[in-house]
């Protein structure tokens, strides 16, 4: 589920294969309004398509000439990016 908060994204609930498509698609039309701050406190459950879905919003993003900030990245998630060797796309947040 995804909650606009001002200019904050407020992510909550599962970045897994079954939602990241629907949020994938959700996101998008965030993205190209507006600089955004993903706020990812909310969310309980991952797998690896997160990371292509933060990714893929971010390269929209960029496209767009908008600004991505992702906040309260999860361990997780933290993990898998550094697995990934994508840590460095998420500066103070991956691990």
């Amino acid at each position: 589920m995804i909650i606009l908060d001002g200019d904050r994204l407020k992510v909550s609930g599962g970045l897994t294969m079954d939602t990241v498509p629907a949020l994938y698609a959700e996101g998008l039309t965030y993205l190209s309004k507006s600089n955004v701050v993903l706020d990812l406190s909310g969310v309980n459950d991952i797998d690896s398509s997160a990371v292509s879905l933060l990714l893929g919003w971010m390269r929209v993003a960029r496209q767009n000439k908008r600004e991505l900030k992702v906040i309260n990245l999860p361990d997780s998630l933290a993990t898998l990016a550094g697995l990934y060797g994508v840590a460095e796309m998420f500066p103070g947040q991956a691990k």
